[in-house]
């Protein structure tokens, strides 16, 4: 665990992007509150390690079917064409990969999705009504 760490602290530095979903059973689930893409989440291992190759392949395989999981609820609730992956941390030194739904036509459609391009933000209610749908197939 790392004190200065948003996703090992949770609370207010991880406030400052996210809004945690849930738990998985090697993972933390949270809405990304910018919504450029409707449903964007971030899946965070609960282990504090940099890169994919500090898991054991027992910890990696469990690790891909929660991101695994977290991208079929977010098929079944938002019907995205493609969801995106990105798993960066150049800053922020925690494996967390980045789930992002593609929608044809739209923002970013056919390109690389903005890492915070700072376009939409959400009312509390509205953040609540997509953790609810996301919920529903979780």
């Amino acid at each position: 665990m790392d004190q200065n760490c948003a996703y090992c602290m949770e609370g207010e530095l991880v406030a400052q992007f996210g809004i945690k979903i849930c738990e998985l059973p090697t993972s933390k689930v949270y809405l990304f509150k910018e919504q450029s893409h409707k449903g964007r989440v971030i899946v965070a291992h609960k282990k504090h390690v940099s890169e994919i190759v500090e898991l054991t392949a027992e910890e990696r395989a469990a690790y891909m079917e929660d991101i695994n999981h977290v991208a079929e609820a977010l098929h079944s609730a938002f019907h995205p064409q493609k969801i995106n992956y990105g798993a960066y941390g150049d800053t922020g030194h925690h494996l967390h990969f980045h789930l992002v739904p593609k929608y044809t036509g739209e923002y970013e459609w056919g390109g690389v999705f903005a890492m915070n391009p700072g376009e939409t933000f959400l009312s509390d209610e509205e953040y609540a009504s997509l953790i609810e749908e996301i919920k529903k197939y979780l």
